[in-house]
């Protein structure tokens, strides 16, 4: 499955608008800007009470999903065009400390987050938010029929789930590399290639990101498609608790434990930025619990303080994985392209 990217004069021009927004001199001294990724929502009550507490402006810039966002900032590193970055993951971290793009910066409110979310020990970035990529199946579909629901990533080799599974491409999109890296994680170096040629043969689906698999090629979602098992997120379900109309006493979907693969991600004050008090400010601001109890029913992810309260929809129906399957950042950078290559040879060539 081909990757689209801007070649010859598109991305000379990309680069150059880039170094020419870095340069500009538009930003105000009262104003912060947070360059983001085009994921991110944050409610406007949110957003006002930071201009409030902090008397500053909050300008949000988006700039692309989360891969092209970073390469962007990359870009212009230290030069930047604001002041804080957020949506770095442990997937792509490593890519983000060697270009040297943040200013380290140890925010008092980290008191109140566990260690396992910090990864930096020189806190050039700060952990904000944490998620699970992992199995979600269709409860209907499978009870309807009397199949038992897969438990494990195992299980789907199993010939009672041929043609059931759909995943998203690893090249491609984010929720597709956590589930390539969570078989890397669960199976080994050795095994993992097993895995995905028995899937292959199990007539497993590849599509290029997670909207063409969750909400169209998916049988739990509002598009009804054909298959009952998509790879997607631990707080799917409670999505599709609080989107539905009349609202379900159960969730229509549910997650596989076993084979969820976590994320965490992360915010740094960008080296370089204009306002770099007002990016302390915000990166505190965005530990508190006022942020971080928004962010569950905005973006679908947990907040890593352990201060804050999760929405009801969250604690009744989303899933909470005890131990999910994890690899260091520094794992996946020395070998995260190489394993892409290797599962495009195996799965879709």
């Amino acid at each position: 499955m081909a990757t689209t990217s801007c070649k010859g004069l598109c991305a000379v021009a990309s680069v150059l608008a880039l170094a020419l927004a870095g340069c500009g001199g538009g930003q105000s001294p009262n104003e912060v800007v947070l360059v983001t990724h085009d994921s991110f929502v944050v409610s406007d009550d949110v957003t006002a009470a930071f201009e409030r507490e902090s008397g500053l402006e909050l300008r949000i810039l988006q700039t692309g999903d989360a891969g092209e966002a970073l390469t962007k900032a990359l870009l212009t590193a230290g030069n930047p065009q604001g002041d804080v970055f957020f949506g770095v993951d442990d997937n792509l971290l490593s890519r983000a400390l060697a270009g040297d793009l943040f200013e380290p910066y140890e925010s008092p409110a980290l008191e109140h987050v566990e260690e396992r979310y910090i990864l930096d020990s020189e806190h050039r970035v700060t952990p904000i938010d944490h998620g699970e990529v992992c199995l979600n199946y269709d409860r209907a579909w499978f009870a309807e029929r009397g199949i038992a629901p897969p438990r494990s990533l195992a299980d789907l080799v199993r010939p009672e789930y041929k043609g059931l599974l759909v995943v998203e491409n690893p090249a491609t999109s984010t929720p597709g590399l956590a589930y390539m890296l969570a078989t890397v994680a669960h199976f080994g170096e050795g095994g993992w290639p097993k895995y995905w040629r028995a899937l292959r043969e199990n007539n497993v689906l590849v599509v290029d990101g997670w909207e063409d698999a969750y909400t169209v090629r998916f049988s739990g979602s509002a598009g009804r498609g054909p298959r009952p098992i998509v790879v997607s997120y631990a707080s799917s379900p409670p999505a599709e608790v609080i989107f539905q109309t009349p609202r379900p006493q159960e969730a229509p979907t549910a997650v596989v434990d076993d084979s969820c693969f976590r994320q965490i991600e992360l915010a740094g004050v960008l080296r370089g930025a204009r306002n770099e008090s007002g990016a302390r400010e915000l990166v505190d601001f965005m530990l508190s619990t006022r942020f971080q109890e928004d962010i569950p029913l905005s973006m679908f992810v947990f907040p890593v303080n352990r201060e804050a309260k999760l929405p009801p929809e969250f604690v009744e129906f989303a899933a909470r994985p005890e131990r999910p399957l994890e690899l260091s950042p520094e794992e996946i950078e020395a070998n995260r392209e190489r394993w892409v290559d290797e599962w495009t040879r195996i799965v879709v060539r």
